[in-house]
């Protein structure tokens, strides 16, 4: 398994929508351009709030076409990786802080058949992921402090995904970078452009009316950005 890293994805986050009934919210996401669901894990220790376990994993992988890309916001992440794989996640993403040996989490997670990814706080440096980038499938740059939908964008995360960036293209890691938090048309674009091409995607899609348009217009708006890049090199 392998992320198509030459394209973008718009992964609706499943914790934004209705937790009692999670399948039907994620039927309302289902447009054709939609590839995963993003699902985030919470315990109620590494972050202030208490989310889904893996049966609701096992529901969605079930009950939805979408592969699922799952957020580990937990204390002992460690012993829970084999839990969420076997449940059904296809991206399985760990927190820097959240275990004690990042590098060999990290292959034990693609060696049970996921997909690794990596998630950075706010306030964590980039530089504690430098000797892992060649491993990782996937670096999610947090743009809010993880715990809760609605938060407000933190602005400096733009100048991590462009650092993130550069080192990607000077060492040519193949990871993706996706980003989380805040995320909608007004900076998804700006985001497109620092580097990111994974976007999680919560009230900016489910607090909306009309969500299948609210996606439509978050994917015109990368789209635009990619145009204007396109005449900018001509």
């Amino acid at each position: 398994m392998s992320l198509n890293k030459g394209e973008y994805q718009i992964l609706p986050s499943i914790l934004a929508g209705d937790a009692g009934k999670l399948v039907e919210e994620a039927h309302s996401v289902d447009i054709t351009e939609i590839e995963y669901l993003h699902v985030d894990v919470m315990d109620g220790h590494y972050v202030p709030n208490l989310t889904m376990g893996p049966d609701v994993v096992k529901s969605l992988k079930k009950n939805t076409r979408f592969k699922l890309d799952v957020h580990l916001m937990i204390d002992n992440a460690s012993e829970m990786i084999p839990v969420f794989i076997d449940a059904g996640a296809d991206i399985l993403t760990i927190h820097q802080e959240g275990v004690l040996h990042l590098h060999r989490e990290i292959h034990r997670i693609k060696q049970l058949g996921a997909l690794a990814g990596v998630s950075l706080n706010p306030a964590t440096s980039l530089e504690t992921l430098r000797w892992v980038l060649p491993d990782l499938d996937l670096v999610l740059i947090m743009c809010v402090n993880p715990g809760f939908s609605g938060q407000d964008f933190i602005e400096s995360s733009m100048d991590k995904v462009k650092q993130l960036a550069q080192w990607k293209q000077r060492d040519g890691a193949k990871l993706v970078i996706e980003v989380d938090g805040g995320i909608g048309p007004a900076n998804i674009g700006k985001m497109y452009e620092a580097g990111a091409r994974y976007f999680v995607a919560g009230s900016a899609v489910f607090y909306q009316s009309d969500r299948k348009a609210a996606l439509h217009k978050l994917l015109h708006a990368i789209n635009s950005e990619r145009t204007r890049q396109g005449s900018l090199q001509v």
